[in-house]
């Protein structure tokens, strides 16, 4: 297989999604509060936002699976600036939107306008890197999504003053623009394939059959508890500080050093997994965040909360990129868009799903118990991640290592003579 940093411009494809997808992202991470505050400003209460927010995640899993499809068999590059335009369109709407069912169907746009883009980006690191650049290169795409996931929502705060109204829709106008800049990094990023299009059989490979491949649940089951830490650790350590009486400034700059820790961890993937192994490195950092998050239920001082939150954000940043590898070289070759597709579609059942399972326990044991089922989902994902280990030595598991059981031959089938009469070479099992 080529090495894609062997053509015509290097890395510098890389480099350039990594800039779009920090826009892209940093756009949807000052729009969602700022939807927020907008819709508060509409009348709505806790349970319309929950909705609002619900639509952002489950609307696009109807289109997860068919986009994959396409992409398995299309070009990449098409998804990533019409997602631009989705979100862009999303944000600059629910500015304008004058009623909740408005706002939530403009988030809606916004959350498939996210996931276009990253299908479209995931699948073409997938295609334009050699399989041991797919670590690092991963590592490297989701640096983009820290950078925006920590610049969003700073972003946000800073725009939305008291008078949430206008100044809500002022933030949205904003990062509409913000995700428009992202359009000046995707001139010719893929590298166009002169072997012509796909075999028409790439799209037939069924979804069952996909997710039966080894590795594969396991990726997503990895990426869908990291995610679900993330984003239960961003939604209640606020509430959790006002348990403790920690102020709003310093739960904001806490939230700030998970978010540095974990584009620190992507930054030295590649020597971590060059000690380790993927497969270990997956076990051991999945067992460390389970342990912390249990941590953060603890009455610890301020400070020992902030060396766990940026212990916690440094294991946290592993779990994406190496679920993506892990997918990637699991699913068989001609439906690697379809199984990151897949692995979305957990993420947004996971973004449903926990934060409601989450508010369920916390109403019934406290704040601080979200944290405990964090750790048994991340414990889960460590065990999942040791089982889900090809063959071989586990330091560079690759597609190369695994072996279709179909094509294997009995001993001597290829060197014994045929015979007059003799039907040939047994055929594989079934």
């Amino acid at each position: 297989m080529p090495d894609a940093s062997a053509r015509p411009g290097g890395r510098g494809w890389l480099l350039r999604l990594v800039i779009a997808f920090s826009f892209a992202q940093g756009a949807v991470s000052m729009a969602r509060p700022a939807v927020s505050y907008r819709a508060l400003s509409l009348g709505a209460d806790e349970r319309a936002i929950g909705v609002i927010a619900g639509v952002y995640a489950l609307l696009p899993l109807f289109a997860a699976v068919p986009l994959g499809r396409r992409t398995d068999h299309g070009r990449c590059a098409p998804l990533l600036p019409a997602g631009v335009v989705l979100i862009a369109g999303g944000c600059a709407l629910s500015g304008t939107a004058g009623s909740l069912a408005a706002m939530a169907a403009w988030s809606g746009v916004m959350g498939l306008g996210h996931l276009c883009f990253v299908i479209g980006a995931q699948s073409l690191v997938a295609r334009q890197s050699a399989p041991e650049e797919q670590d690092r290169n991963f590592g490297h795409f989701t640096i983009g999504a820290s950078l925006g996931q920590l610049a969003g929502p700073l972003a946000a705060g800073a725009l939305i003053g008291a008078d949430i109204d206008r100044t809500s829709a002022f933030a949205l106008f904003v990062s509409a623009a913000v995700a428009a800049l992202a359009l000046g990094s995707l001139w010719r990023i893929e590298h166009v394939r002169s072997a012509g299009p796909r075999p028409e059989r790439a799209a037939k490979a069924p979804v069952l059959g996909i997710l039966r491949a080894r590795g594969v649940p396991a990726g997503i089951f990895i990426s869908l508890a990291v995610l679900s830490a993330t984003d239960i650790l961003t939604a209640y350590l606020p509430v959790v500080g006002e348990d403790r009486g920690i102020a709003p400034a310093t739960v904001g700059l806490l939230l700030s050093l998970r978010a540095a820790a974990t584009i620190a961890c992507r930054l030295v993937m590649t020597p971590l997994i060059g000690l380790l192994g993927r497969t270990a490195l997956i076990v051991v950092t999945c067992s460390l965040a389970a342990l912390l998050c249990a941590g953060v239920a603890l009455p610890v001082p301020v400070w020992a909360l902030g060396v766990m939150l940026v212990l916690l954000g440094f294991c946290l940043g592993v779990g994406q990129p190496l679920s993506m590898t892990t997918v990637v070289q699991a699913a068989p070759d001609e439906a690697r868009s379809t199984a990151l597709a897949l692995r979305l579609t957990g993420n947004r059942l996971g973004q449903v799903a926990a934060p409601a399972s989450a508010g369920l326990i916390a109403g019934v044991a406290g704040v601080a118990a979200p944290f405990v089922m964090l750790g048994g989902l991340l414990l889960v994902a460590a065990g999942l991640g040791a089982r889900s280990r090809p063959g071989g030595s586990g330091k560079s598991e690759g597609p190369g290592e695994r072996e279709d059981p179909d094509e294997r031959e009995e001993p001597g089938e290829r060197d014994r003579p045929v015979r007059a009469g003799d039907p040939g070479p047994t055929a594989p099992r079934p």
